[in-house]
């Protein structure tokens, strides 16, 4: 192989890796905050739950947790932080043992059930 030949190669894989690479990242982080997600999903329905038998809505998981509306994985708490701020919002920030980074932020808003934020396509 010619000198020319091995640049025009590593020119085209360069290209190529210049598209690949941020689809990648997204999809990491999609991936990522799939967990944070199914967690705030089941968030959601415990909060209705504790909402239909005590008339409030709760304002921490621990206290939702207490009540038995709601467990968690020991490593999700480790890796996410939740809060509540019934009954319009529920965020999720990532901790300094998820792998993505701490301050990474989900939130779901209930009135119309979209996500924003981290892992999400028109991440703000």
């Amino acid at each position: 192989f010619t000198m020319i030949e091995i640049m025009v190669v590593v020119v085209i894989i360069a290209i190529l890796a210049a598209f690949a690479v941020p689809i990648y990242i997204k999809y990491v982080e999609s991936a990522r905050a799939s967990e944070a997600k199914s967690v705030i999903s089941s968030i959601s329905n415990g909060a209705d739950m504790f909402y239909q038998n005590s008339g409030e809505w709760p304002t921490s998981v621990d206290e939702m947790e207490t009540q038995g509306q709601l467990e968690l994985k020991l490593a999700t708490k480790s890796k996410w932080q939740f809060e509540l701020q019934l009954p319009e919002l529920i965020t999720a920030t990532s901790t300094e043992e998820m792998a993505g980074g701490a301050g990474k932020a989900i939130q779901y808003n209930r009135q119309n059930g979209k996500y924003t934020g981290y892992g999400s396509p028109n991440e703000e």
